[in-house]
């Protein structure tokens, strides 16, 4: 017989009372964690009782049924959600990185004039009704995809490829927006479209596009052109309706000057009317002299002779000798 065989064994002495107690530990824990749950401030959290709806419960700490009698899922119906069509976002941020995947199949249309063009677009959606969002409908995100493409297909349809392109843009985003939400209410998605953008609208490659950007180059130049001229139509406008303003006030000025000129002079006449109408010989008297005064102030050397003076010689040429 070896050492080994000899060697006395140490037992392990099972309690039941132990195991009892770490069996109701687990069991309490099984209990707490099971019957609390957490909404964040951005969800809200359908409550299911043995798998039927029971409650809708906001933001916070709640307690729920334990052991799977209820259950909770959360909804984030505060959150604006993106979905793309014809490219794929891998990273946003400042310097967005795009999926180099083909996805053409959702961006390659008919126009209304028999053209194929590309046309990617956003939209972004959120949920209203968490429970119409968890039960209504299966599969979602291909519903909400589907019916995307369908309408805007449809607007692309009805317009001419120029429309698309240019004027008719904006009102595509408006009518694809209003019909989405009509056609999601109508199958109780339990979601709002906030928006629709159309990101980029080409045409195919090659030819084709490369008339269509010489066609979108005229068009920004012809934007530049209408810009330039409202620029120098705002500059001179102004200065003009300035220059007009100034000349009227002008004429205002001289216009008042002279009535008050007028009105000075009738009042001077008037005056004077007064007084020749006292004494009329000794007005016209001094009417008379300040006139001579005013016609010969500036001759020098001026001889006045009577009117009854005959067979005048000119003394005045006598006096300063002949002319030689």
């Amino acid at each position: 017989m070896s050492e080994r065989d000899i060697t006395p064994q140490k037992q392990f002495n099972f309690k039941p009372k132990l195991m009892v107690i770490v069996i109701v530990v687990i069991a309490l824990l099984v209990l707490v964690l099971s019957s609390f749950f957490v909404v964040d401030q951005t969800e809200q959290s359908v409550v299911l009782t043995f798998g039927k709806y029971n409650r809708i419960v906001g933001p916070g700490l709640h307690f729920k049924l334990p052991l799977g009698i209820e259950k909770s899922y959360n909804v984030p119906t505060q959150r604006i959600q993106n979905m793309s069509f014809g490219f794929r976002t891998e990273k946003a941020g400042i310097n967005t990185v795009f999926s180099s995947g083909n996805y053409q199949n959702e961006s390659l249309m008919l126009t209304g004039d028999l053209n194929i063009i590309d046309v990617q677009w956003i939209i972004q959606y959120r949920i209203t009704d968490a429970r119409a969002w968890l039960f209504n409908v299966q599969y979602r995100e291909k519903t909400i995809r589907d019916i995307s493409q369908s309408i805007i297909n449809a607007l692309v349809g009805d317009r001419a490829i120029l429309d698309v392109i240019g004027r008719d843009r904006a009102s595509i985003e408006t009518k694809a927006q209003e019909m989405m939400n009509k056609k999601f209410s109508s199958y109780g998605l339990g979601i709002t479209v906030t928006t629709v953008k159309l990101r980029n609208i080409v045409p195919p490659k090659g030819e084709v596009q490369n008339a269509f950007e010489d066609v979108n180059k005229a068009i920004q130049d012809m934007n530049r052109l209408i810009n330039e001229g409202k620029e120098q139509y705002n500059k001179e406008i102004p200065k003009a309706q300035g220059d007009a303003e100034k000349m009227i006030l002008v004429a205002q000025g001289y216009a008042t000057e002279r009535v008050n000129e007028a009105k000075g002079n009738v009042s001077r006449f008037l005056s004077v009317l007064k007084e020749y109408e006292k004494n009329k010989k000794v007005t016209k008297d001094r009417l008379y002299i300040e006139t001579m005064e005013k016609v010969f102030a500036t001759n020098r050397g001026t001889d006045l002779i009577g009117k009854n003076l005959t067979n005048f010689i000119p003394l005045k040429t006598l006096q300063k000798g002949a002319v030689k």
